[in-house]
């Protein structure tokens, strides 16, 4: 039986009080909110912290609401199964709505929240394991060895985002209102990303997420999530695919696409709504331009999730046209 290493739990009822641990304790301090992540990866050693701050009783980061000016906004505690379940979300916001009901099971949308699938750690086959087995390899990159397992004579981190939330909230363009012992900070999700897998973000661990904001203009567009996965259920991604536009009549107006599970950041696919407005997604001309459209992207997934690296990148461009033609049909 894998077991937690000593640290010990604060229970901060309001978000100062949050801050003031986080000032605190620094860098000894990490955040915990359904814990459905962090849990197994303290088990794996993989984070070693003095003092974990679990946020379940900071009722201020739960909740969805609109604005004043018509933003969705979405607490980052609130439980996944709360957002999927959202009619407000279903209706305004139906990528995000797809992708949140496929993370995991019921079991773990019921614990897991908003706020800790956008934040969630990077993943990787080399990495992921209890600490006897990355000792036997030496370790890694990313936690406590100088390989990468990865890609030969690798520099950087390479392993993969798999946070199914994360593109679909990119397609919306999203705003995350974090607070910091510093002040607060407003950050556009899409610039949000870092490309080196140890740490995939540009803020700190002590960057408190509290709220998700979706501007109005970006609500109410058609919108889609598939994920590539063996199992219906509990798996991560091997690829997901997010999708949001508009029509116009039966040719696409506008089209954002974005991808998840390829490297270590959520990717924007650029020059979407130029390279197919005015084309039916159901025609072949969509589908021979989207042939193009991939190889020149240059999407190249990585051996650093299960599942083959030939058949996941196969998998984009018929990932993609589905996304496609199930959002905007």
């Amino acid at each position: 039986m894998l077991r937690l290493p000593k640290f010990k739990v604060e229970y901060p009822a309001t978000v100062n009080e949050v801050v003031n641990l986080l000032s605190q304790h620094g860098d000894c301090a990490m955040l915990m909110s359904g814990g459905t992540d962090l849990l197994p990866n303290l088990k794996h050693r993989l984070h070693e912290p003095e003092v974990v701050i679990a946020l379940g009783g900071v009722v201020e980061l739960r909740g969805i609401s609109k604005s004043g000016d018509g933003d969705l906004c979405i607490g980052a505690s609130t439980p996944l199964v709360d957002v999927a379940d959202s009619e407000l979300i279903q209706s305004q916001a139906k990528v995000l709505a797809e992708a949140v009901q496929q993370i995991a099971g019921p079991q773990l949308r019921n614990m897991g929240t908003i706020g800790g699938n956008v934040m969630l750690d990077t993943r990787c086959q080399w990495i992921n394991q209890t600490y006897f087995w990355r000792k036997s390899l030496g370790f890694c990159l990313k936690k406590d060895g100088t390989l990468c397992h990865v890609i030969e004579g690798g520099k950087k981190c390479v392993a993969a985002a798999s946070n199914d939330s994360a593109p679909a909230l990119m397609c919306l363009n999203a705003i995350l209102h974090f607070i910091t012992p510093s002040g607060e900070e407003q950050i556009p999700i899409r610039e949000l990303w870092d490309k080196d897998g140890t740490w995939n973000k540009k803020v700190s661990r002590q960057h408190l997420l509290c709220q998700i904001r979706i501007p109005a203009k970006e609500l109410s567009q058609n919108g889609a999530y598939l994920k590539l996965r063996e199992r219906n259920s509990i798996d991560f991604p091997q690829l997901g695919v997010a999708v949001s536009g508009r029509l116009d009549g039966k040719v696409i107006n506008s089209l954002e696409i974005c991808l998840v599970a390829l490297g270590p950041r959520p990717v924007v696919m650029k020059k979407t709504t130029e390279t197919f407005g005015g084309l039916d997604p159901h025609s072949n001309e969509f589908e021979s331009q989207l042939a193009k459209f991939c190889a020149k992207q240059k999407v190249r997934p990585l051996p650093n999730i299960p599942g083959d690296c030939d058949y996941r990148k196969k998998m984009v461009a018929v990932y993609l046209r589905r996304a496609v033609i199930k959002a905007l049909q």
